[in-house]
């Protein structure tokens, strides 16, 4: 065979052909175990782990090729693949290349196991030492999920992390990022963290708390980002967090308000998530944001339950919600009336975006009667709202999205009321109902109302006349989007 025959027939290795900077970026935003192996595959490429400025070193890299079914899944298993997360860390730190002075990215999840945590804690204090480290982060996972956890396994796994904190505090003081979850935290464990993680700028806490209706105190120069699921404190007290931004309180336990907003200039995004009941306090929002006058964001997150938001005056509102941009309400329950989401409308003049989900989310909502009536949990109902002016206008909103848009009496008459008082509204989407894998793994006995979202493109422009119909705006058919 002819030499440049052969050399046709052969296969053309395209990614080693590329430039060493496009190579180098590649690997950089994939997970690093996945990088190494692609490594090995060339000799030109073996000497690209020591050049790397970005690190994702990811114990689920090894867990999601492990064959449960064939070799189980135990404590043996989780203590191997940690160490071979700590043996990469380490070994990584110490042959970098030092032309490559900063590291932009270091993200290490591991299991919370202080003796093999040890020298990951250790790489990372090393490495910080030496070089400038733009993020760290540190995700420490527990072996037992929250429901499986009895009190003993919570306090067990905070009395892990204060080993981990106290061995090696030197890595926790360079932390950029930290998320734990299912611990259980003596009285002053939390404050020692925010002492010692100096440079912390965002902060998760799943399923945490300092015992059972506690007050957590958070004061801090550096956080930007602030997360609590779950966690059976009472309330979180923010005193002093001067640089904080985003905030997020999901599931709070306790008929009292959960958050307190002490000293919080720049806070300007705030989430809410609340499955309620007859049990539960409905929030002012004139009180809970008196602190916030910066609030642009506001997210508010039903779980198919209970409105449990004051419909307050607009007037007495505006102070708060006069910079708000955007507004997501998420997860009203199915058939109720949606006029009362108005007040939002009302109570924020710069209002740019408002997003509106409906639904019945199964995976949040309690189905069985019983347990629905011990916890307080409500039947479906109105929620009463009168517009507070005949004559109001909006000039600043100019999207309004539906998601669970169906075409009764209801929704079609808020949308035609949105496009009689926001002058300048652009577009208007109304799409179908999400859909969730899981929910159709519940009790079957569930009745789940069919949709009649408009299918065909003369359902769509029918309803588009019956919306629009004696409106003045220009061009008001093509305000309104329906999913394709």
């Amino acid at each position: 065979m002819p030499q440049h025959a052969a050399k046709l027939k052969r296969p053309l290795d395209r990614l080693n052909e590329l430039p060493e900077e496009i190579l180098l970026n590649i690997l950089e935003r994939v997970d690093t175990l996945d990088a190494l192996r692609t490594c090995i595959l060339s000799k030109r490429m073996l000497r690209f782990p020591a050049m790397l400025s970005r690190f994702d070193i990811d114990i689920g890299s090894l867990t999601r090729h492990h064959d449960k079914a064939s070799h189980g899944y135990n404590i043996g298993h989780i203590a191997r693949y940690n160490n071979v997360v700590a043996s990469v860390t380490e070994k990584m730190m110490c042959a970098r290349n030092p032309e490559v002075p900063i590291i932009h990215k270091l993200r290490v999840r591991c299991y919370l196991r202080p003796d093999e945590c040890l020298p990951i804690t250790r790489a990372f204090a090393s490495i910080m030492a030496t070089q400038e480290v733009d993020h760290a982060e540190l995700v420490l996972l527990v072996e037992k999920t929250f429901l499986q956890c009895k009190y003993e396994d919570l306090l067990c796994n905070a009395k892990r992390f204060n080993t981990c904190l106290g061995d090696c505090s030197a890595a926790f003081a360079g932390l950029t990022r930290l998320w734990l979850g299912s611990m259980r935290f003596g009285e002053l464990d939390i404050l020692n963290i925010l002492t010692t993680c100096k440079r912390l700028e965002y902060l998760r806490l799943s399923f945490c708390d300092a015992a059972r209706r506690s007050v957590l105190l958070i004061e801090h120069d550096r956080l930007v980002e602030l997360i609590f699921e779950q966690g059976k404190f009472e309330a979180v007290h923010l005193n002093r967090v001067p640089k904080l931004q985003r905030m997020t309180c999901a599931a709070w336990h306790y008929p009292v308000y959960p958050l307190y907003f002490g000293y919080v200039p720049q806070l300007s995004n705030i989430s809410l998530t609340k499955r309620g009941g007859s049990l539960c306090m409905d929030l002012q929002l004139s009180r809970l944001l008196a602190n916030v006058p910066s609030i642009s964001d506001l997210h508010l997150n039903f779980l198919s339950e209970k409105i449990w938001v004051v419909l307050e005056c607009p007037k007495l509102l505006a102070p708060m919600l006069g910079r708000l941009k955007i507004v997501n309400l998420d997860n009203l329950p199915e058939g109720c009336d949606i006029a009362w989401t108005m007040f939002v409308l009302e109570a924020a003049p710069s209002l740019m975006e408002l997003c509106i989900t409906v639904w019945d989310h199964w995976c949040y909502m309690v189905t069985d009667q019983e347990l629905r009536r011990k916890h307080g949990y409500c039947e479906k109902a109105n929620v009463e709202w009168q517009p507070s002016s005949s004559g109001f206008k909006h000039k600043n909103l100019v999207k309004l999205t539906i998601h669970g848009f169906q075409p009764d009496e209801n929704m079609a008459q808020y949308v035609r009321r949105v496009m009689e008082i926001a002058v300048n509204i652009g577009k208007i989407s109304l799409l179908d109902g999400k859909t969730c894998e899981q929910c159709r793994d519940l009790d079957p006995k569930i009745k789940v109302c069919p949709s009649a979202y408009p299918t065909t493109s003369q359902e769509k422009d029918m309803l588009r006349v019956v919306i629009t119909k004696g409106l003045r705006m220009a061009a008001s058919l093509g305000v309104i989007i329906f999913s394709s």
